[in-house]
């Protein structure tokens, strides 16, 4: 089944959405944007993604011209619209999940940088099927490659901001994918290991889960955050770190968290194993816990 998108009140099929050539999402990357996934037909920690947009978009002097209700209203309208049987005939209902992108950009306007030249934003939802990794990725784990390509300079383009500009996410793992890799692992301009090109990054060693602070320059990740929570209720000593490339040969155990992959244990880093080259204990914990606490929320 094919995407259905919302675009500032417009309901359209995703082979028919349109945006202007003049918005400045397309010209100049103005943007910001939140993937989310359903559980149960419910988007999962919706609050967390919305206060996340509002804090990328205060940080790119973005107006947020709608209440976190008035969003999930939007979402919701958008999902049911996907789930709505075609004019032309029944087909059977959709009772897969969902994945979801809101998307806000400055807007349509002249072409200049001025704030004031565009008058209103643009929102776009878009709802499709969920395309789940495969169930090998969550049982066998990925290999990840430590890529060339650096993260943003925060004085540059700040991580910290969910951009709609994703040239330095895609330089990164078209890296990744040209050494056989399924994920970028990434490091910033002082060489320290900083996140995956679509995901946040944990080491473990010692029984420790430890990922890298915010102050290293990635983008503070609603699951990374989740998942520091579950490690906490489940007693796993977890804290933010200092991590370097050679922190890679001592892991025990290491793993990416993000909306779609929730916890996937990585294995390999390029040809290195990590510790046995199988998800370790810690991982499995974790992953069982996100599982539990997303069938406990959505049901």
């Amino acid at each position: 089944m094919g995407a259905v998108v919302w675009i500032n009140g417009r309901l359209a099929r995703g082979d028919e959405a349109v945006v202007s050539v003049f918005d400045h999402g397309f010209l100049y990357g103005e943007g910001v944007y939140e993937t989310l996934r359903t559980y149960a037909g419910d988007p999962f920690l919706f609050a967390r993604h919305v206060r996340r947009l509002r804090r990328s978009a205060e940080m790119m002097t973005l107006p947020v011209p709608f209440s976190d209700t008035e969003l999930l209203g939007r979402v919701r309208e958008t999902i049911e619209a996907h789930d709505r049987p075609k004019a032309e005939g029944p087909r059977p209902k959709d009772d897969g999940e969902k994945y979801i992108r809101v998307v806000l950009t400055r807007g349509v306007g002249e072409l200049s940088y001025r704030l004031d030249a565009c008058p209103a934003p643009t929102l776009v939802v878009i709802v499709k099927a969920l395309e789940a990794p495969p169930d090998e990725s969550f049982s066998d784990g990925v290999t990840v490659a430590l890529v060339d390509v650096r993260r943003n300079h925060p004085q540059a383009l700040n991580p910290m901001i969910k951009s709609n500009n994703l040239l330095n996410v895609a330089l990164a793992m078209q890296e990744a994918y040209r050494r056989g890799a399924e994920e970028a692992l990434m490091r910033n301009h002082a060489g320290e290991i900083v996140e995956c090109s679509q995901a946040n990054f944990f080491l473990v060693r010692g029984g420790r889960a430890m990922t890298p602070p915010l102050s290293a320059g990635l983008l503070p990740g609603i699951t990374r955050e989740f998942v520091l929570e579950l490690a906490s209720d489940l007693g796993i000593p977890a804290s933010e770190s200092r991590l370097l490339p050679e922190d890679l040969a001592s892991a025990d155990e290491a793993f990416l968290t993000g909306t779609t992959r929730e916890v996937t244990p990585i294995v390999r880093v390029d040809d290195r194993p990590i510790g046995a080259g199988r998800p370790g204990p810690i991982t499995k914990r974790l992953q069982a816990a996100y599982r539990e606490r997303t069938s406990v929320s959505s049901g």
